[in-house]
């Protein structure tokens, strides 16, 4: 790891950006669930914005810092709203399912593209550098985030959706087939990453960065 090009403020601004990102991310989640009738991320106090109540000690924490420190890279994820699909389903059908799957992508890609447009608003206005780098660095992770999650790889969220949307169209024996391989989720994730594919797997993503890149530019 290297300490010698540590820069607290760049640190601060990511790890914050971070956490708006992430924690609105799971908000998002447990809002649109409990829009139909699901009490469970309410009744646990998981719809406030207080981070304290999201924040998971390795993926909000350990994971980003030691990626920051060897990459200079910063992904991290906050603790998944628990949400009782049963009752969603109950209450909207797997329409609804498919909703709250994708609500925290809908909160990223938001507050992402508001970001850029706030950041290409000051640009030309004499303002703190500190407060131009946040908001680059929010819209950053903000469309990065969301469109990572929309791969249908689990545990991400365009698994989920995937899912919800095969068994609303009657394809249920293939969404179980789906869902008995969501428990190595995260083994199947992280071979995706090592392996010499991931460039042109995660393709998307780079390209919507550099559009982003792009328009703050432009």
């Amino acid at each position: 790891m290297d300490f010698t090009n540590f820069d607290p403020i760049k640190v601060a601004t990511i790890v914050l950006s971070l956490i708006i990102a992430i924690v609105g991310h799971e908000i998002a989640h447990g809002y649109v669930a409990y829009k139909f009738g699901d009490n469970t991320a309410k009744n646990l106090g998981r719809l406030s914005i207080n981070p304290i109540k999201h924040i998971d000690l390795v993926g909000t924490i350990i994971v980003p810092l030691v990626l920051y420190l060897s990459t200079g890279m910063m992904f991290g994820w906050a603790k998944p709203v628990p949400v009782n699909t049963y009752t969603v389903v109950r209450n909207g059908g797997y329409k609804a399912a498919i909703y709250v799957s994708l609500a925290g992508i809908c909160y990223n890609v938001i507050l992402g593209i508001l970001s850029l447009f706030v950041l290409k608003a000051l640009l030309n206005i004499e303002t703190f550098e500190i407060l131009l780098q946040f908001l680059f660095t929010l819209a950053l992770l903000n469309l990065m985030l969301a469109i990572f999650n929309l791969y249908p790889i689990p545990p991400l969220d365009g698994f989920h959706a995937l899912e919800y949307a095969l068994r609303n169209f009657g394809f249920h024996a293939l969404a179980e087939k789906l869902e008995s391989i969501s428990r190595y989720g995260f083994v199947i994730l992280i071979i995706i990453l090592v392996s010499p594919l991931k460039d042109t797997i995660f393709y998307p993503t780079r390209y919507v960065l550099d559009i982003a890149s792009a328009f703050i530019n432009g």
